[in-house]
C-alpha cells in the first residue's frame, strides 16, 4: 500500500537448533501505532534485530520507503529513519545528560568546537517537553531509571525518526513518566511517524495501538487491528490455546487477598514480597509434596518471584518461610541454607558450566559440605554424583564429560542432579523445559512430579500454558508484578488461566 512505511516479506531467520523466524510477514503504515507481542521465545526481539540490521535474514527481505533495504547495523537504520528505544537504556551514564541527548551531533562554534553552552540550553528545552526539568550538565547516571528512559526516547526522536521502535518503553516508568510517553506517541501519531510498539501489558496496547502483530514460536500467529481481538483471543493466540465457547464470558473470582494453600504447614511462605518496579505484596504458600505454578503473560513477575524468593532480588518489604524458619531479607546464601535450591531461566548464562565435566557441575553447590579442613572428600564426590547420574538418568559418556558437549535435555538434569545434590526441601523451577526436545521435556516433567512425590514443594514457571497448568496442583497468577487470581481443584484449566489473566488486564 502506498502509505506503508515498513514491510517485512517472508523472513526467516535459523540459528542453531532454533528457528527463531519462519516465513514472517509485518507492515506498520504511517501513523501507526502497531503493537509487536509475544511471550518469551516468540521471535520479536530476532525480528526487530532483522529490522535494524542487527541480523540478515536468512530468506525474504525489508523493505522501508517502497525499497528494499538491507542495513550494515543499527546506525545504518536509525541514519535512514529508524529508532529503536531499548528496554535497557544504551547511554552513556558517566556523560552528561545533554552529552547523552547530542551524541555524535552536537552543535558546532564557528571554528568547530562543540557550542557546550548552546548544546545545555536546547537539551533543557528539548527535555522540559518530556517532563524532565533537572540540570542537563549532570551525569546521566545519576539519574533515576525512568528519566534515563525519557532522555533515550527524546534522542530517538530528535533524529527525525520515520520509524520509531519501542521495546517495552514503560518497564521502569512512573505513571506520570508513561502518561508523558503517551503524549509523545500522540504526537509522532500526528506527524505521521509510524510506531512499533513492544510491551506485555495489554491495558497499554488497547489504549495507544491501532494494529497487532503477534508471533509464537517464531511464526506469525495473527495480524489485524487491535479493536478487532478481544482480550481473551489475543492471550489466546499468545499461549496457543483456543478459547472454548462460551469461556470468554466466564465470570472469575479474584482471589488476591487470598493466599492459603489447602490445609497443613506449608513448606514454603512467600508473605508481601515487594521490590520496586518489579514485585507489589506477592503472597502465596506451598505445602510439602505440591506442585505451585506462577502463571501469567510475560513480564507478569514471574522470574522475580523466584528470583525474590532464593534471595538474588533485593526486597523492600516482605519475608520468606521456609518450614517454619523465617528469612526477612533472603540472600542466595541464606536462602540454599534454608533449603531452597532455584533452576533459572537461563541455565547456560545462570546455571550450568558448560566448560566443565559432569562430575564438576554436579559437584559444585556441594563442596562446602564434602570438605574436611580445607581436603574434599573425592570418594564421596564420586558417590553423589553415580546417584544422581543413574537417579536422573544423564546420558553421558562418563562422569568426565563436558557439560556443553551434552544435549539441551542432559544439561537441564545435570543443574537437576546439582540443586537436588544439596538436599532442598523447596524447589524454584524457571522454564524447565525451555529448548529442550520432547522426549527430555516429558522425562523432566516425569521427575519433577517424582520429587513433589516424595516430599519436595516445588514452584514452577512456565510460558506454556497447557505444561503449566498439567504439572501444577494450584496456579498463582501474576500481573504486573501482583498476584491477581488463583486457580486450584477444577479451575486448574488452560481456558480458566487464559481468562484470569484476560479479566485482569481489562
Amino acid at each position: 500500500m502506498s502509505d506503508s512505511l515498513l514491510e517485512v516479506a517472508g523472513v526467516s531467520k535459523q540459528f542453531p537448533g532454533v528457528r527463531a523466524l519462519d516465513d514472517v510477514s509485518f507492515t506498520l503504515r504511517a501513523g501507526e501505532v502497531h503493537a509487536l507481542v509475544g511471550e518469551n521465545g516468540a521471535g520479536k526481539s530476532t525480528l526487530i534485530k532483522v529490522i535494524t540490521g542487527v541480523y540478515r535474514p536468512d530468506a525474504g527481505e525489508v523493505r522501508f520507503l517502497g525499497a528494499p533495504v538491507s542495513f550494515g547495523g543499527p546506525l545504518d537504520a536509525q541514519a535512514a529513519g529508524i529508532s529503536t528505544i531499548y528496554q535497557e537504556v544504551n547511554l552513556v551514564p558517566l556523560m552528561s545528560v545533554a552529552r547523552n541527548l547530542f551524541l555524535g551531533r552536537e552543535p558546532r562554534t564557528r571554528i568547530g568546537l562543540v557550542d557546550v553552552a548552546r548544546m545545555n540550553r536546547e537539551a533543557a528545552e528539548i527535555l522540559a517537553g518530556y517532563g524532565i526539568t533537572s540540570d542537563v550538565r549532570r551525569p546521566l547516571g545519576l539519574m533515576p531509571l525512568g528519566a534515563q528512559q525519557m532522555v533515550a526516547l527524546a534522542r530517538a526522536v530528535m533524529v527525525d525518526a520515520k520509524v520509531v521502535v519501542m521495546d517495552e518503553p514503560t518497564s521502569s516508568l512512573e505513571p506520570r513518566e508513561v502518561e508523558t510517553l503517551f503524549g509523545v506517541i500522540h504526537r509522532l501519531h500526528e506527524r505521521g511517524v509510524g510506531i512499533v510498539y513492544v510491551s506485555h501489558r495489554l491495558d497499554e496496547l488497547y489504549r495507544i495501538c491501532d494494529s497487532v502483530t503477534i508471533l509464537r514460536d517464531g511464526r506469525l500467529v495473527h495480524a489485524g487491528r487491535l479493536a478487532d481481538l478481544d482480550r481473551v483471543e489475543l492471550v489466546s493466540h499468545m499461549l496457543g490455546r483456543p478459547v472454548s465457547a462460551g469461556q470468554s464470558g466466564h465470570s472469575f473470582t479474584s482471589f488476591a487477598g487470598e493466599h492459603e494453600a489447602a490445609g497443613g504447614t506449608p513448606i514454603l511462605r512467600a508473605t508481601g514480597l515487594t521490590s520496586r518496579h518489579r514485585l507489589t505484596g506477592v503472597s502465596f504458600e506451598v505445602q510439602p509434596g505440591e506442585v505451585v505454578g506462577l502463571g501469567g503473560l510475560l513480564g507478569a513477575g514471574r522470574s522475580e518471584t523466584i528470583k525474590a524468593v532464593a534471595g538474588a532480588l533485593p526486597l523492600d518489604g516482605g519475608s520468606v518461610e521456609v518450614d517454619g524458619r523465617v528469612l526477612r531479607r533472603p540472600t542466595p546464601v541464606s536462602a540454599l541454607r534454608a533449603g531452597i535450591a532455584v533452576q533459572p531461566e537461563d541455565r547456560k548464562a545462570e546455571g550450568i558450566a558448560l566448560g566443565l565435566s559432569v562430575r564438576e557441575n554436579i559437584a559444585l553447590a556441594m563442596l562446602p559440605r564434602l570438605s574436611t579442613a580445607g581436603v574434599v572428600s573425592e570418594r564421596r564426590i564420586d558417590e553423589i554424583v553415580e546417584k544422581f547420574m543413574t537417579r536422573l538418568r544423564i546420558k553421558a559418556s562418563g562422569p568426565n564429560q563436558r557439560v556443553g558437549d551434552l544435549s539441551g535435555g542432559n544439561q537441564q538434569k545435570v543443574l537437576l542432579a546439582r540443586l537436588l545434590a544439596t538436599g532442598p526441601k523447596v524447589l524454584l523451577l524457571d522454564e524447565p523445559t525451555r529448548g529442550i526436545d520432547v522426549g527430555a521435556k516429558a522425562e523432566v516433567q516425569a521427575l519433577i512430579d517424582e520429587l513433589a512425590a516424595e516430599g519436595l514443594g516445588v514452584v514452577l514457571v512456565s510460558s506454556d500454558a497447557e505444561e503449566l497448568i498439567e504439572g501444577s496442583d494450584r496456579v498463582v497468577v501474576l500481573r504486573d508484578g501482583a498476584v491477581v487470581g488463583m486457580l486450584r481443584g477444577d479451575e486448574v484449566t488452560t481456558e480458566h488461566l487464559m481468562n484470569v489473566i484476560a479479566v485482569a488486564a481489562s
